[in-house]
């Protein structure tokens, strides 16, 4: 076992007196939902200027006994100290408290701590890493990942699960500093080789929250177990939900080794702004190589992740599910991978016969289960609602064994809400004794489970051509069939997702996210010891936090600037036929940056991308140093260039009223004889020249500086256009995308 592994015995005592203290504490005040004058309050004081943890800590009391008045105080108030990647501490302070805090001539910034909320079988073939085929896209050299350490920052994990097992693995790296947080139901038996650490940050949970979850790092909401086994789940064999989806469940990195960082706790997968910074805080200090969020995360808080790229620790978030709308983003700091999410090439065809004997198909998750009527080949009654929440009321009495047709208004397209209305519908059935359901609505890229009953979801031109049917006909009658699983090249895709957050940025506008997009959609892994399909940017995080493991064993000297780089200028913006990627939403559209950055990624092509956009991590404090510092007695550097000029593999110019240049500079990190040439793709109403537009490699000349020069061709307010720059090399081609928009006024309200 590695040192560092389990704690010492001395250890493990203090830490069941911590754990013992913790509870009483949480039982007699819960720190966020306690008293309404003292409230949780994050304080970052920036680099640790201490050597040693303790001596950070003591700094931390020091000033808090200065504010407070006494030592006692100080000690009593502390939730969190932050001292391995990063200086600062959360505490129970009052607003007034805060606010004199915040002038302490050390201190960066004072926030509020938040609360947040969680935002396969087929996935990863579709991507090219099909590890048991000859010829697929594979990164040489990367051995399925093998002792790269992905951090999960999530919901803990279910270690019983197959995807879990840690056969055939070698010792633990000696580089692991780590720890095996134990619990009521939680041993040291629960590490692994493969789990190879394991913490919990349960400050402040509220009761009702403890109820359904436990103490330990154990994932009973099962979001952390489906997003460690999507990153890097060992292979298993025949994995399926209910039969649909069957094939090998693995991750990305099958053979890296996961830290698992429990913060977010019950059904609903809520944890606090506190609890994040202590789990990447002490994830730099245990040595993860890739950190994985699957989280909304706000960016006055984001100095955690700065710190962590900062140590070399590539840092995958979630885009956020608020899609199609635009300016829905989360996580916009220019030093995570933010990451949207996109459908694999899969469906689930479901059949639908109608009494006339007409043929419709559908899709669902429709499996059959022993004694229902999910499945069954039995014509039943057909029976139409618009399904509004009054309308469901008044008719789940009505449709005993029958099927029920679930349409909008003619005049209200959008009345059947995507997700929860078809939920409540299907439980409306099941409580009137339904024997079925049809859905129409229009596309959410969301298959619910049909619990029990046969259920089936329809667009809604096909729901219009169903209920025609049922006033036309004095008995209706129908059937719906078992679902079933179709892949191939039949299917198009990728698409991006209809529920995947969209730019541009709120945060950030001269930054384009997303960065990538990857499968996100009806995605199969592990929950508990089955396999469930789960939707959402928080499935496609793992899958490039994956691909990042991959990058990491097969490039160990790449920044994570240049992983990210190599995953952006590499994305396909196109199918395999050319066809150019569509965007999900209300209309579907040609996907652009604002939905995917720089595409749908590329595993194969990151691995060798020719050039790469690289950033010194401390390049990020000149041009966010305003952003980061929150006090307002701190003057920002009048200097400080827009955020456009950072080196980063894609171009924003949100506010082009006169010609504009920016540089970029190129690292080849293929053939060391090179030669590459630009194309120039400019969005309309924008000319855009290049200049050198031929770039030459050789052993004296890896780095290379080339400038682009933006024009407005109008004076107009106008609304961002989108183009690309790539350089060519024979068959290889390194893009990023561009945005610009043409504007004429400060501060103009598009809103009519």
């Amino acid at each position: 076992m590695a040192k560092g592994f389990f704690s010492s015995s001395s250890s493990r005592a203090h830490h069941r007196v911590a754990w013992v203290l913790l509870c009483l504490c949480m039982m007699l005040c819960r720190v966020h939902g306690g008293s309404s004058s003292r409230k949780v309050y994050i304080v970052y004081l920036g680099d640790v200027k201490h050597g040693h943890p303790d001596h950070v800590v003591a700094s931390h009391h020091d000033m808090l006994t200065t504010l407070l008045g006494s030592k006692e105080e100080s000690m009593a108030s502390v939730v969190y100290n932050y001292k391995h990647g990063f200086s600062g501490f959360a505490a129970m302070l009052t607003p007034e408290q805060a606010e004199r805090l915040a002038e302490f001539p050390e201190v960066i910034s004072v926030e509020p701590s938040r609360r947040h909320k969680a935002s396969t079988t087929r996935s990863w073939d579709f991507l090219g890493l099909n590890y048991q085929m000859s010829g697929s896209a594979v990164p040489h050299g990367t051995n399925y990942g093998e002792d790269v350490i992905i951090g999960v920052i999530d919901s803990g994990i279910w270690p019983e699960s197959r995807s879990f097992s840690d056969q055939g693995y070698p010792p633990i790296p000696s580089r692991w500093k780590g720890m095996c947080q134990l619990g009521p139901d939680w041993d040291k038996n629960n590490c692994s080789r493969k789990i190879i650490g394991a913490r919990f940050y349960s400050a402040g949970l509220p009761d009702e929250v403890l109820k359904t979850d436990s103490l330990s790092p154990r994932d009973y909401g099962g979001h952390g177990t489906h997003c460690a086994s999507t990153a890097a789940g060992s292979a298993v064999q025949a994995a399926s939900f209910n039969g649909l989806a069957k094939g090998v469940a693995r991750g990305g990195a099958p053979h890296a080794r996961i830290a698992v960082y429990k913060t977010l706790w019950g059904a609903q997968g809520i944890g606090y702004t506190s609890d994040f910074l202590a789990a990447i805080d002490d994830a730099i200090h245990d040595g993860v190589d890739v950190l994985s969020l699957s989280v909304g995360f706000p960016d006055e808080n984001s100095f955690g992740a700065l710190h962590a790229v900062q140590k070399g620790i590539t840092v995958v978030y979630a885009a956020g599910n608020d899609g199609p709308r635009p300016q829905t983003l989360e996580n916009t700091s220019p030093w995570v991978i933010t990451v949207a999410a996109s459908k694999v090439d899969r469906s689930f065809p479901t059949a639908i016969t109608l009494g006339n004997n007409q043929h419709i198909l559908g899709q669902s998750l429709n499996y059959h289960v022993v004694n229902s009527s999910a499945g069954s080949s039995r014509f039943t009654g057909l029976v139409s609602d618009e399904c509004t929440i009054a309308s469901l009321n008044a008719t789940a009495k009505d449709v005993k064994g029958k099927i029920l047709l679930c349409s909008p208004l003619p005049d209200d397209p959008l009345a059947i809400a995507p997700g929860i209305t078809f939920n409540n519908a299907l439980q409306y059935v099941r409580n009137g004794g339904g024997s079925g359901l049809i859905f129409a609505q229009y596309t959410t890229d969301l298959l619910g489970v049909c619990q029990g009953i046969a259920c089936v979801i329809v667009d809604l031109d096909t729901g219009k051509k169903i209920k025609k049917y049922i006033l036309g006909t004095s008995s209706p009658m129908a059937k719906i069939e078992l679902a079933r699983t179709v892949i191939g090249k039949e299917i198009s895709a990728p698409k991006v997702a209809s529920f995947s957050s969209r730019g541009p940025s709120p945060d950030y506008p001269e930054i384009i996210k997303p960065d990538i997009a990857a499968p996100g959609a009806n995605i199969l892994a592990a929950v508990g010891n089955s396999y469930v399909f789960m939707s959402g940017t928080s499935m496609a995080t793992p899958h490039v936090a994956g691909i990042v493991a991959l990058l990491k064993a097969q490039h160990p000297d790449w920044s994570p600037a240049a992983i990210k780089s190599a995953i952006i200028t590499s994305a396909h913006v196109t199918d395999e036929r050319g066809m150019p990627i569509l965007a999900e939403g209300l209309p579907r559209k040609i996907a652009d940056p604002f939905d995917y950055g720089g595409g749908n990624i590329n595993p194969g092509g990151a691995a060798d991308p020719g050039l790469v956009y690289d950033i010194d991590p401390r390049d990020y404090n000149k041009f966010f140093g305003c952003t980061i510092i929150r006090r307002a007695n701190v003057s920002c550097d009048a200097t400080t260039l827009p955020a456009y000029h950072l080196n980063l593999p894609s171009i924003a110019i949100p506010e082009l009223r006169h010609p504009i240049t920016v540089w970029r500079t190129v690292t080849n990190v293929g053939e060391v004889n090179s030669v590459y040439h630009a194309e120039v793709q400019s969005p309309a109403g924008v000319k855009m020249e290049i200049e050198p537009p031929v770039l030459v490699f050789n052993a004296m000349n890896k780095v290379h500086t080339f400038k682009v020069k933006f024009s407005p061709m109008w004076k107009l307010q106008g609304d961002y256009t989108f183009g690309s720059i790539t350089w060519h090399k024979e068959q290889k081609a390194v893009r990023i995308p561009v945005a610009a928009r043409i504007t004429i006024q400060d501060f103009y309200a598009d809103v009519a």
